[in-house]
């Protein structure tokens, strides 16, 4: 039974890794922010909003426009899930999956430009954006590319504002150089290679299908100290997906709950 062997994973955990909260009553809680990449143009985003504690809404570039940047923060403020950008390469063609050489001048620009779109529909309707996560090729690329890293920083630091990222790349250490706070993020939908990268969508079983082996890879990343989980909006299990990663992690006494 998956369910048994992610309570066992849970157990065996270092504590010290997760985020807690005091629930008012003197008694500390494991929680862990789940996260989903929406506003894309998919059907089953309204199905999602509720299974989620923070939503990264596409600004125009890989995918999205007026109309589903406004349905998606709307839906966000009606079910108090915390709203961030998910700028990423103007590229709608490749859905802005293909890698693309830039300086960090012109990364900065191009976030700064998108933020400003969804910001504009944001204030609108009310709702604060909290944190930054770059979409696709530009946020797997700024891992190991200096331009690209520095860009992405650059930009948060203009904003102040927290940006995600894979553990262990040149966002981070251009982040804490920076002062601006880093988010570690982890997958729930992709495979891994063992140097912690993801494994390129050009290979088979880059991602992962079967929302069993995704709950129990959500357990090995919460040990890893992962602050926030993600669920690509634009995988057509999303949906049975978050559901049972939810139910995995409410059997193994873990909270959903924005890290924002």
């Amino acid at each position: 039974m998956w369910f048994m062997s992610a309570r066992l994973a849970v157990e065996r955990e270092p504590a010290r890794l997760f985020q807690w909260r005091n629930d008012g009553e003197g008694r500390l809680l494991k929680t862990i922010d789940l996260n989903v990449d929406l506003g894309e143009g998919f059907p089953w985003d309204a199905e999602l909003l509720p299974l989620v504690s923070s939503v990264c809404v596409a600004c125009g570039g890989h995918a999205g426009d007026a109309r589903t940047m406004d349905a998606t923060l709307r839906g966000a403020k009606l079910r108090g899930v915390t709203a961030g950008a998910h700028p990423g390469y103007l590229d709608r063609a490749n859905f802005g999956r293909i890698d693309r050489e830039a300086t960090a001048e012109e990364v900065r620009g191009l976030i700064l430009e998108q933020w400003d779109a969804l910001q504009a529909v944001a204030s609108s309707i009310g709702i604060p954006l909290k944190f930054l996560k770059p979409h696709g090729a530009l946020y797997n690329q700024a891992r190991l590319s200096e331009p690209h890293a520095l860009g992405i920083v650059e930009a948060a630091a203009s904003l102040g504002m927290p940006v995600l990222g894979i553990s262990g790349g040149l966002v981070e250490s251009h982040a804490a150089r920076r002062g601006v706070r880093f988010v570690s993020e982890g997958f729930a939908d992709r495979r891994y290679r063992p140097d912690g990268s993801l494994v390129p969508r050009s290979e088979a079983g880059a991602v992962l299908d079967d929302p069993a082996e995704a709950a129990e890879q959500v357990l090995t990343l919460t040990e890893r100290g992962i602050e926030t989980l993600c669920i690509h909006g634009d995988h057509p299990e999303a949906v049975k997906l978050a559901l049972a990663i939810r139910v995995t992690l409410q059997r193994s006494g873990i909270e959903v709950r924005s890290a924002f």
